[in-house]
């Protein structure tokens, strides 16, 4: 069997989860229904392989091969939630392609020298509570016990309840340092968010950092009144403001070489023939450096109070979560260049990232690299986000040959 015949039979099957028929993109939002869809066909894989079946405190899955408690293990994965909407590689293509690269090496007769584990983090995209990467941030103690039980959706509904609401214990929530320390090496395959492989015709890639990245909410208040018989010159509409200060966005990522959107908002009193009492929107600024995002950010909170001073409308901004640069382990990942370029000595592109993930929470505590699997059309969560069979496969096997690399020396 070629590496990769196992991979589509799993693709398939995960593929028919959570998938929404009128959008064509996914809804797997955390410690919900298509989630836990999700998480039993993990369970499925591990307990198929003979692998040991374990759920961590946070709610994080793991399956082992070998004794985790031996420590130095290899360890690989990603996730299976979504953003709304999302496309299907986004955290599955790493999940599926680790049970693959296990068959692999199975099929191989690779002898393993370490214990290797294949993880299911929880809530990476943060799309029902609001904050990326809390399973990986909690095991690691980047987000505290009380911050996690502050955590609410938009039905209000907390963190804890939803978990307890699943079936996991909320009250075992909190930093796993002795899970950690078993952990020698993480390696995370992840579908690209870009088009940088695609146009230099590598089907795969290393990651060399992720850009700092964070979330702003900013608040406009103005006054609600009737959209038909208030004079314009008798208006605090925070929708102005709000528009002006998007704009505002863009034209600071521009200059700066950065990126910055604003993706989500809220509106009270939401009505078509009100004007607005509150527009809430959600920043989100990345760049390749922190003093270039900086410039961003503190660029788009002058503007925003510049134009909220002009409506005669007052702003509050928060920053809800923040991220600065991650440098992967660079031992690490000289040595995946070194495993993928074999006897061909063919380099590697290594390639920077704007987007966060769960290998760049646990660099501070593990030695962590990445590799990326080429993405044509560049798109990513959305519907649109792709790769190709052979492109998958291509994957499967440079993740194969990473973990053999690293795991049976």
């Amino acid at each position: 069997m070629r590496p990769g015949g196992g991979f589509l039979g799993m693709w398939r099957q995960l593929a028919r989860i959570g998938r929404s028929s009128e959008s064509g993109g996914y809804r797997r939002f955390a410690w919900g229904g298509a989630d836990a869809e999700c998480r039993e066909w993990f369970e499925e894989q591990v307990r198929a392989r003979g692998l040991a079946y374990e759920v961590d405190r946070n709610g994080n899955q793991w399956g082992w091969l070998g004794d985790p408690a031996r420590g130095d293990a290899v360890v690989t994965g990603s996730h299976l939630d979504s953003v709304p909407d999302g496309g299907a590689f986004d955290g599955p293509l790493g999940v599926v392609s680790a049970f693959a690269a296990l068959d692999e090496l199975l099929r191989r007769g690779a002898r393993l020298t370490k214990p290797l584990g294949v993880v299911n983090f929880g809530d990476e995209e943060g799309a029902r509570f609001g904050l990326a990467c809390v399973g990986s941030r909690l095991t690691a103690g980047a987000l505290t016990v009380e911050q996690a039980h502050r955590l609410t959706d938009a039905d209000g509904i907390t963190l804890p309840q939803a978990m307890e609401a699943a079936g996991h214990d909320p009250g075992t929530l909190g930093p796993d340092p002795e899970r950690l320390d078993r952990i020698g090496a993480f390696v995370e395959l992840h579908v690209e968010q870009g088009r940088a492989l695609d146009l230099s015709g590598d089907r795969v890639g290393i990651a060399s950092a992720i850009w700092p990245h964070g979330r702003w909410r900013f608040d406009f208040r103005g006054e609600a009144n009737h959209a038909g018989t208030t004079r314009l010159t008798d208006r605090r509409d925070p929708m102005l403001s709000y528009a002006e200060t998007v704009l505002a966005a863009r034209r600071e990522a521009e200059l700066a070489g950065a990126v910055a959107t604003f993706g989500k908002i809220a509106v009270e009193p939401n009505g078509v023939n009100a004007i607005p009492s509150l527009v809430r929107g959600w920043l989100d600024s990345r760049a390749a450096d922190q003093e270039s995002l900086d410039t961003v950010v503190e660029g788009v909170r002058k503007a925003a109070r510049d134009h909220a001073r002009q409506h005669g409308v007052t702003l509050d901004v928060e920053r809800e979560s923040f991220t600065p640069v991650v440098e992967f382990d660079h031992a690490l990942r000289d040595e995946l260049a070194r495993i993928l370029a074999g006897d061909t000595g063919r380099a590697v592109p290594v390639l920077g990232t704007g987007a966060g993930h769960d290998a760049g929470i646990l660099s501070g505590r593990v030695p962590t690299a990445m590799l990326f699997v080429r993405n044509p059309t560049g798109v990513s969560h959305s519907p649109a986000e792709y790769a190709t069979e052979d492109d998958c496969v291509a994957g499967v096997t440079a993740l194969a040959d990473v973990l053999e690399g690293l795991a049976c020396t």
